[in-house]
């Protein structure tokens, strides 16, 4: 008889434990393919606006390549610096413990280029 009642007793303690263990592996589960996704998102963001820089940064280094003046030379290296920061990031390492101070650097890098750069393109649209 008293194992009858330690059983009952029990059960609410048993049962507890189970649900617990039940709802952790869940939303272990959930959380995981919520993660995935977040981070899938997340990181096709990053992509693309990156690649969108690159892209900017490889066109007009292109096209400032014919000028040869000073204040060209000055763009062009600033181009460089833009693309040496963007070939070093760090796309492949989601663990990187700088990747935003890194985005934030080519962000920063980004718009003093585009100060540089676009204010006085005269020179690539002359016919040499």
């Amino acid at each position: 008889m008293a194992d009858l009642f330690d059983g009952i007793v029990m059960a609410e303690q048993r049962f507890h434990g189970e649900g617990f263990q039940e709802g952790l592996a869940e939303g272990s589960h959930v959380g995981m393919a919520e993660g995935r996704r977040h981070g899938a998102l997340h990181g096709a963001r990053v992509g693309s606006e990156i690649g969108c820089y690159h892209g900017f940064a490889l066109t007009w280094h292109c096209l400032l390549q014919k000028c040869t003046d000073e204040k060209n030379r000055k763009k062009i290296r600033a181009l460089d610096s833009l693309i040496g920061m963007i070939q070093k990031f760090p796309y492949e390492d989601p663990t990187y413990d700088k990747l935003q101070e890194d985005l934030e650097k080519i962000r920063g890098k980004f718009k003093q280029v585009c100060r540089i750069v676009i204010l006085a393109p005269k020179c690539i649209f002359e016919d040499n």
